[in-house]
């Protein structure tokens, strides 16, 4: 069996002229980078005629180790749409360093299912996230600087907020001191990094619907806060329009194609279990204006990923899903019941029976905002037929559509059973959307709403520190934010031990950070971390170069 870089670098691919052709884009509309990468102009979302495609939401159960292939359903859905017929296009998150380099590998799908270029989509692309650290890191050093001449603004240098940022796991500068040296190195301060998908930067880029639009959002950026407590702002620092000009590129959507050469947007990379998880509204955007159909998805489980595409990425670009694919594998729901993963190969029944009110809840929950769903089973070679057969007896006790998936195999043939279930529910259940709550709520009653429906939480606790810091926001007006929890993928739950279901548990929120120019809340829950650190075996240990270029060991 080809690994997933062979089979990638086994594809015949179009030039990325042709892929923008076939979506109606003229000349002008694509700056190409090399034969196969492209960026197109923002100006494209100008012409004349709406966004008329249809958008389908692929989002997953609660993530495990066994693995769940969210974004290779997601490549495989689109392939097969276009198998059948329709005009569809695929709009994804770009890929991190970190976890390339770190745990997880690559994320441009799997298998006969992925976006290609691999290889440059995972390490570089076209300079987004470099861009993204760039902007980043000149406001740090601009903080650094102003206190340095003088401190005009009187900023606390106990109370900064702004971190610096890099996109490499290094869990040595979680916590930092900067500044020593001596009086010509600046003023000595307690600092830290966090990884550049962490960044605030990031979450504007992504939320941003015009480059005006991304200067006025950089400008509102807080960084800390006076002597006298009053919020700091970008503006107040004169460098919003040098940050702009620094992502004047990375603002375009990059356009690249799947291995059937399926057209897709590849932009943005926010991770969603400490910022709002999805890729950019501008390259949405541009899809729907594209195509009939966009497949689209959200970070990790619904709870995560899928909550704050609706309350979140829904509500500042104006659009609205027609339908969601919720990915589900064996393997994972029978780790949610209680089986370990060297097991999994083994048929266990009451495991899998037990660990389905993981799927049972979050179809539930996606139900909460109105939307119509579709389960889609990504099949594994040592699933048997009597737990295929128990999955769907209970989808049909919940009322749900499911479907077998087979596209990391058989690429977009392999979910042409995906797509059918998915045209039959658009054709068929019409979308109500509503969001989970209101922005005039506050802070704790919209907190205490994510928490108890989405997750199953009693309620939610708070430390004296969270309870200040959410007063204080409230005091200055940030009140009717939307929120971001900053959760554990691993558990609906705050703590990561608790598979399945849980129940009887509280949420606990430690601390708040203020997004104001991204325009959320983030409430930090249970142990998250936005500088990840590198596992014993790194995956950078597994990838090589030979002399004429050829990379192995990307995964």
């Amino acid at each position: 069996m080809k690994t997933d870089i062979e089979i990638a670098q086994s594809a015949s691919l179009q030039p990325i002229e042709e892929i923008g052709a076939g979506l109606g884009l003229e000349e002008n509309d694509l700056e190409t980078y090399g034969r196969y990468k492209g960026k197109v102009s923002l100006k494209l979302l100008d012409k004349e005629g709406p966004a008329s495609g249809q958008l389908v939401l692929v989002t997953a159960i609660t993530p495990t180790p066994a693995g769940e292939g969210k974004t290779t359903v997601t490549v495989g859905l689109g392939q097969a749409l276009n198998k059948l017929g329709k005009k569809a296009i695929v709009a994804i998150r770009e890929p991190s360093l970190g976890p390339v380099m770190g745990l997880k590998g690559g994320a441009a799908g799997g298998g006969y299912s992925q976006v290609v270029p691999m290889e440059d989509i995972n390490l570089h692309f076209t300079g987004d996230l470099h861009a993204i650290g760039a902007a980043h890191n000149l406001l740090a050093a601009v903080i650094d600087n102003h206190l340095k001449q003088g401190n005009k603004l009187g900023i606390d240098p106990v109370n900064i907020t702004w971190p610096r940022a890099l996109d490499i796991n290094d869990r040595a500068l979680r916590e930092i001191v900067v500044g020593l040296g001596g009086r010509v190195n600046g003023i000595p301060r307690q600092d830290r990094f966090i990884i550049t998908v962490a960044s605030e930067i990031m979450a504007i880029l992504c939320l941003a619907n015009n480059l005006t639009d991304l200067k006025e959002k950089i400008s509102n950026i807080v960084i800390g806060y006076t002597y006298e407590g009053r919020p700091v702002q970008v503006r107040d620092l004169k460098v919003a329009g040098a940050m702009t000009a620094l992502l004047k590129d990375a603002l375009k959507p990059n356009l690249v194609q799947t291995l059937e050469n399926t057209p897709a947007f590849v932009h943005g990379g926010p991770f969603a279990n400490i910022a709002h998880g999805c890729n950019s509204i501008i390259a949405t955007k541009m899809a729907l204006k594209t195509g009939d159909l966009v497949v689209t998805e959200a970070g990790f489980g619904a709870d995560l990923g899928a909550e704050k595409f609706f309350d979140i990425k829904c509500r500042y670009a104006g659009i609205s899903p027609d339908a969601v694919v919720l990915v589900a594998t064996i393997r994972a729901l029978k780790m949610h019941g209680g089986m370990k993963l060297e097991d999994l190969r083994n048929e266990n029944l009451p495991a899998l029976e037990k660990g389905l009110a993981n799927l049972e809840k979050h179809v539930k929950n996606i139900r909460k905002f109105g939307l119509p769903v579709i389960v889609a089973i990504n099949r594994f070679s040592a699933d048997t037929e009597a737990e295929l057969d128990l999955l769907e007896e209970k989808c049909q006790e919940l009322g749900v559509p499911v479907a077998l998936t087979e596209v990391w195999e058989k690429g977009g043939e392999g979910g042409l059973a995906l797509a059918e279930g998915v045209l039959k529910i658009l054709a068929e259940e019409k979308s109500n959307f509503r969001f989970l709550y209101e922005l005039d709520l506050p802070l704790k009653d919209k907190i205490e709403k994510i928490a108890r429906e989405i997750y199953g939480a009693d309620g939610v606790d708070y430390s004296n520190l969270a309870e200040r810091q959410l007063a204080g926001l409230e005091e200055l007006g940030y009140g009717n934010l939307p929120i971001c929890m900053a959760k554990t993928q691993n558990s609906l739950s705050d703590n990561p031990a608790l598979k399945g279901r849980p129940r009887g548990f509280r949420v606990t929120v430690r601390e708040v950070n203020l997004s104001a120019g991204a325009g959320f809340v983030v409430p930090l829950t249970g142990p998250v971390l936005t500088m990840p650190g590198l596992p014993a075996r790194p995956a950078a240990e597994m990838i090589d170069i030979d002399e004429e270029g050829h990379i192995t060991g990307l995964f």
